[in-house]
């Protein structure tokens, strides 16, 4: 009987977690479109819910990979990922990381179902909350707000993209350094250096004595 009781209150424990962990993972997304001035009633928030699917993804198991067409725009609540593509001589070139509350993918596929030049892989254990081109459509014209909230996403991500290449082209290596910083504040321990140094364009070795003369910076 006392087993019986026990076994019970441990199945309604983890119930209990797992409806707290599916609240939040919710309230994440939630919150990334307030953040952007659009704000869902419960019904609203019920067709999102319907339309968006969760997924899990392993360390080092690919969301993305190059030469596939993207079919899902992905909101990460939990993890990081990566954005990256490999030239002809097997060197990669990563365009940007995407920690919790960031979208990952490829917009550009996913938008014209063609193949991708990126491959998306994960740096962790990464749950995503992501949605197909047809149910994306479909909530466009059941939450018409959602447009608005895309619209200055896409926008948002050409700007960024622009920026950055603008950075990699004309600004020093401690510059594109502290922006990295700056965009990305929680991750620098969660990435290894060559990956790091890989996004802004120089060698690990190079990394290592901009970190050095950055903290002499911050000393001075």
């Amino acid at each position: 009987m006392c087993r019986a009781v026990n076994k019970t209150l441990l199945i309604n424990f983890l119930l209990y977690i797992k409806c707290q962990n599916q609240q939040l993972m919710w309230e994440l997304l939630l919150n990334n479109f307030a953040a952007k001035n659009v704000h869902l009633n419960a019904e609203e928030i019920e067709i999102v819910q319907s339309l968006f699917s969760y997924k899990k993804f392993r360390k080092h198991q690919y969301i993305l990979q190059q030469g596939d067409i993207c079919r899902y725009e992905s909101f990460v609540i939990n993890g990081i990922a990566r954005i990256y593509q490999v030239d002809d001589k097997g060197q990669e070139h990563i365009l940007q990381f995407t920690p919790e509350d960031w979208w990952t993918g490829d917009m550009y596929s996913f938008l014209t179902n063609s193949a991708s030049n990126y491959n998306v892989d994960c740096l962790e254990d990464t749950e995503v909350l992501r949605i197909t081109k047809p149910d994306l459509d479909l909530l466009y014209e059941k939450v018409p707000k959602i447009n608005v909230y895309f619209r200055i996403l896409y926008q948002n991500s050409i700007i960024a993209y622009n920026r950055r290449l603008g950075s990699t082209l004309s600004k020093p290596a401690l510059d594109r350094y502290h922006e990295f910083i700056d965009r990305y504040p929680h991750i620098e321990q969660r990435v290894p250096n060559h990956q790091i140094a890989s996004f802004l364009g120089i060698t690990p070795q190079s990394l290592s004595r901009i970190r050095k003369q950055s903290m002499l910076v911050k000393r001075s």
